[in-house]
């Protein structure tokens, strides 16, 4: 879930979000906040095991893995110097898989932001399949959740026609995510794409300008990706859409799945 800045959506209703979730790890990014800024029930809930990295630039990015159980190790970063104080990923261990909470660059093309996120996606390319490589040989399963600011497909955004030249639906992204999906190559699996493969969305983030959550015109960029043995027990996933605008505490959705065998 982006919470877009956890102090804010704490005061909208993440807190009563969280009080009613049957998940068992809550991932969260831009979360904007150092671990001392937050309230004590925001920064570590009843019933949780928190963990957070922060980007070195104050309110900016951040991510952070909530659990029921604490963690076996916890991991900052993906190992590339240049992103490893941006607060952009963040990893912990439970009994038989590995977890990351990641939040990709926006971009903006023809711009060095876009330079970045391209910087930042080869990079973490060569990461998936050491995660992906390291899981394997140890026995685990992997899930990599968050907000990968990209549509990967026509399906996965509403207005995909005039959305073609800009950063999250550009055709070389587009093919870097296809890359990550590919059997052989990245051989990752999109939960909830594999779960719902034939239909539009479900979208998981709306701009707050005009009327697009009302309309449903969204883009699909909040996902989850499994190792091919824990996409295999995937039974349900699906976007937790709030009933109405007036509802939202954050311009995303939580996306939510659940497994077999957890």
């Amino acid at each position: 879930m982006n919470v877009n800045g956890l102090r804010a959506a704490s005061r909208k209703g993440y807190l009563k979000w969280l009080a009613t979730s049957r998940a068992d790890v809550v991932c969260l990014q831009e979360v904007r906040a150092e671990e001392h800024q937050l309230p004590d029930d925001v920064r570590v809930p009843e019933g949780w095991h928190a963990v957070y990295a922060p980007a070195d630039t104050p309110g900016r990015a951040g991510v952070a893995v909530l659990t029921r159980r604490a963690p076996e190790a916890v991991r900052v970063g993906f190992g590339a110097p240049e992103f490893a104080k941006a607060g952009r990923y963040l990893e912990v261990d439970l009994p038989g898989v590995t977890i990351g909470s990641l939040y990709l660059p926006t971009g903006e093309a023809g711009t060095p932001k876009q330079e970045m996120k391209e910087r930042f996606m080869a990079a973490f390319f060569a990461y998936l399949a050491e995660l992906r490589g390291k899981a394997a040989a140890d026995g685990r399963e992997a899930l990599v959740c968050g907000d990968w600011n990209i549509a990967h497909r026509e399906a996965d955004i509403k207005n995909w026609r005039g959305n073609r030249d800009k950063s999250g639906f550009l055709p070389e992204e587009r093919a870097w995510l296809g890359r990550v999906l590919a059997p052989e190559d990245g051989g990752w699996t999109d939960v909830v794409r594999a779960l719902h493969p034939d239909r539009e969305g479900p979208y998981s983030w709306w701009t707050y300008r005009g009327r697009a959550f009302d309309n449903d015109t969204g883009w699909r960029i909040d996902m989850l990706m499994a190792t091919r043995g824990l996409a295999g027990r995937a039974t349900e996933a699906f976007v937790e859409r709030a009933a109405s605008h007036d509802e939202r505490w954050s311009d995303h959705a939580p996306v939510t799945a659940a497994f077999t065998g957890w």
